[in-house]
């Protein structure tokens, strides 16, 4: 390891990586990974001991932790499946697939619910996502990473129908402890496939999935505080990376009526508020935070540590999209394959304000390809902070 490889993992203490949901938004963040490891030192093996993932954001931080021997060689690896995406790798879009999940789901609502344990409610089938990653992510090699000193913990979050808790599966180091909190809990585990698929499951879009006795959906439900899995774990700074605009305008309320909302754009609204105002609203109460911990004398900080209250100033870097991805969604609307086309224009997706439907579903290359170039532009534009951050500089 070179001498600045070893002044950087010297003194940016326990760095964590928070990476959440958005489904096909998630392309983003390997872009801004990519320009990560672009930045800082090549024979660094993982630069995140902890590493934190809901929705698709597990699938990436999964694949970081399974690869994280080498952060360059596993950033590859995703830009690689990413940047060669197609929507029938993700779920089924031929017509009798497509149809035979869509009969299930009115046999179920016709028949009163019944056969809803043999037929799973959703509008698609993920078999081929399931199939992808058994083929792309062996999860036996967290463990490998863990007892090699490479990882500390890996967390997958997913939201439990039956509970209503939000619960963090993580795999670590012996000494990583549970935690429990209102409505969220962290418990340990060994991660596997299961596990990405339940957080990856988006409500009504994608099936839930059976871990352990309870059936689980997408991670980002009911997590009102996605930073909290890596401050549990120990984490003294957290690198957090968006999929929505940071700086967008709020559209003018001009006062004038405007038509009913179309189903794609109620859908965008809601899976917005799933995936993207709990991270925002959770970074904001840590800065909050911060502030007040930092106005408390060292001393007084120093007797609260002794007794087990730990009091730190967690230090945060938030990467974001400089442009909207569902308007991005919109130019790339006509590489969605033609059933699902059909299927999204029927809900509205076409007309105003259905992009942000549009950006969740449009796992294809093109799509792809920009967001992981525009992760990629955003980062280097943001060179010195990483560096600051990193304190390579």
């Amino acid at each position: 390891m070179t001498a600045e490889a070893q002044a950087m993992d010297k003194h940016s203490g326990k760095m964590g990586v928070i990476m959440s949901g958005g489904g096909a938004r998630a392309a983003y963040q390997v872009g801004v990974l990519k320009a990560v490891a672009g930045i800082l030192p090549s024979d660094i093996p993982n630069p995140f001991p902890i590493i934190c993932g809901a929705s698709a954001g597990a699938i990436n931080a999964a694949s970081l932790a399974v690869y994280a021997n080498n952060f360059q060689q596993a950033v590859r690896r995703m830009e690689h499946v990413w940047g060669n995406f197609h929507v029938h790798q993700v779920f089924r879009v031929d017509a009798r697939g497509m149809a035979a999940n869509w009969a299930k789901w009115w046999f179920s609502l016709l028949a009163g619910g019944a056969g809803r344990k043999q037929y799973p409610m959703s509008m698609f089938d993920r078999a081929p996502l399931e199939q992808l990653l058994r083929r792309y992510l062996p999860c036996d090699r967290i463990q490998q990473a863990i007892d090699a000193g490479w990882l500390h913990a890996l967390t997958i979050s997913a939201s439990g129908y039956t509970s209503g808790q939000s619960v963090s599966f993580y795999q670590g180091t012996a000494d990583t402890a549970p935690w429990k909190r209102a409505t969220r809990i962290g418990c340990p585990t060994t991660i596997t496939i299961e596990h990405l698929m339940a957080s990856s499951a988006i409500p009504f879009v994608f099936e839930a999935v059976k871990v352990h006795r309870e059936y689980f959906g997408d991670g980002s439900m009911r997590q009102i505080a996605p930073i909290s899995p890596a401050l549990h774990l120990g984490a003294s700074k957290v690198l957090v990376i968006g999929v929505r605009q940071e700086t967008a305008a709020q559209p003018a309320r001009t006062g004038e009526e405007g038509e009913y909302p179309s189903i794609a754009q109620i859908g965008g609204h809601v899976l917005s508020s799933i995936f993207l105002d709990s991270l925002e609203a959770d970074l904001e109460r840590l800065r909050r935070i911060n502030e007040t911990v930092r106005l408390i004398p060292a001393e007084e900080r120093a007797k609260a540590n002794s007794r087990a209250t730990q009091l730190r100033p967690v230090e945060t870097l938030l990467i974001a999209p400089s442009q909207n991805l569902g308007e991005i969604a919109v130019r790339h609307k006509q590489h969605l394959p033609r059933n699902v086309r059909y299927l999204l224009r029927g809900f509205g997706a076409w007309k105003r304000g259905g992009g942000d439907m549009l950006s969740y579903l449009l796992f294809e290359k093109p799509y792809c390809r920009e967001l992981i170039d525009l992760g990629y532009a955003d980062a280097m534009r943001r060179r010195a902070e990483i560096e600051a951050f990193f304190r390579m500089s």
